[in-house]
């Protein structure tokens, strides 16, 4: 089945969108991925390759090295601007949170700053010595780190708000504080936002727990977007919104050893919606609204991520990315009230 399913999945992987100045891609007779790192890499299906190097560092773009450890002592000015805001909403998960900002400090490119807001009931996340130590590591890396308490909770929704509008890049990342990414992560994220110019793209947390729990009848939902990323409109019982179980369990680690994706190559798929590792077009969230419903919800809500990026999609569409280098640490979750869904309140006159 595993076979039949990659088989499926990859039939769609046939079409080559026109070049962007930047990117790096390889056209394979049966399908075509992007690749970031070795455009030069054959392939064992492939006969002809039509390839382009991404660019090496551009000014403006990648304009704020990590500094190494030999570095961390020396004196530095804190950067003009940064390629990406990451925004990280966070309550009670300081174990967690100091996995996320570890995972972090493994990236190289592009520049960001990282914006953390609590909503702790007691002592802050990132007091906890451990994320207090990757705090400093991000510092002494030259990443901005602002560290924000925002009370009293008001829902979700105003939460991220509150954070994006904090946000000064162009491109503003929303991360969960459950959420690990690897090294290489945010670039794949970066470069793909810059190339498809959509609202947003994402990597769907996987939890490694279920590796060996394969799901064909979920991933078999998967599309790859054949051209340019376009505007969807996603509702409940609407088509696109049976994509929804693409990103459970590990769903998409076995697509992309199904799809015999290679180190730097990636592929844009068309998503439901995606959640814990979003990088936003700060100009394109803001245009759709933003989390600026909030006021229309409870403070006891779920799902408001859902809404923000269905109203971005109908503007600029929006894409996952695979492979997915977010991994899910797989703690309870914190939002145990999950009686009133965003979409429910805030899209009801609109549904389907």
């Amino acid at each position: 089945m595993a076979a039949e399913t990659g088989a499926f999945a990859f039939s769609r992987l046939h079409h080559i969108a026109p070049w962007r100045r930047g990117s790096t891609r390889e056209y394979i007779p049966s399908g075509w991925v992007r690749n970031m790192q070795n455009p030069c890499r054959r392939q064992a299906a492939a006969s002809s390759l039509c390839i382009r190097r991404r660019q090496k560092s551009t000014p403006g773009r990648w304009n704020v090295a990590r500094r190494s450890s030999e570095q961390w002592a020396r004196p530095q000015d804190r950067p003009d601007n940064v390629v990406v805001d990451v925004l990280i909403p966070t309550c009670n998960r300081p174990a967690e949170l100091a996995v996320t900002l570890a995972g972090l400090a493994g990236q190289t490119e592009p520049a960001f700053a990282v914006v953390i807001s609590d909503q702790s009931a007691g002592q802050p996340a990132f007091d906890h010595p451990a994320a207090a130590a990757m705090v400093r590591v991000l510092e002494a890396q030259g990443r901005p780190v602002t560290l924000l308490r925002h009370l009293p909770r008001r829902g979700l929704a105003e939460h991220r708000q509150f954070l994006l509008d904090q946000a000064r890049a162009a491109q503003c990342l929303f991360l969960d504080d459950d959420v690990w990414l690897e090294p290489g992560a945010l670039e794949r994220l970066s470069t793909a936002l810059g190339e498809l110019q959509c609202g947003f793209v994402g990597m769907a947390p996987q939890g490694l727990s279920f590796l060996d729990d394969r799901r064909p009848e979920q991933t078999a939902a998967f599309q790859a977007w054949d051209g340019p990323v376009t505007p969807e409109r996603i509702r409940p019982g609407a088509p696109g919104f049976e994509r929804w179980p693409l990103h459970s369990a590990a769903n998409l680690s076995h697509l992309s050893a199904e799809l015999s994706l290679q180190p730097g190559q990636w592929v844009p798929y068309h998503v439901a919606w995606l959640g814990g590792c979003v990088l936003y077009r700060r100009d394109a969230l803001n245009d759709a609204g933003g989390f600026r419903f909030w006021t229309s919800l409870p403070a006891d809500h779920a799902g408001e991520d859902v809404v923000a990026q269905w109203q971005v999609m109908e503007r600029h569409g929006g894409a996952g990315i695979l492979p997915s280098g977010a991994v899910h640490l797989e703690s309870p979750t914190t939002v145990t009230d999950r009686r009133v869904e965003a979409y429910d309140v805030v899209l009801k006159e609109d549904a389907v």
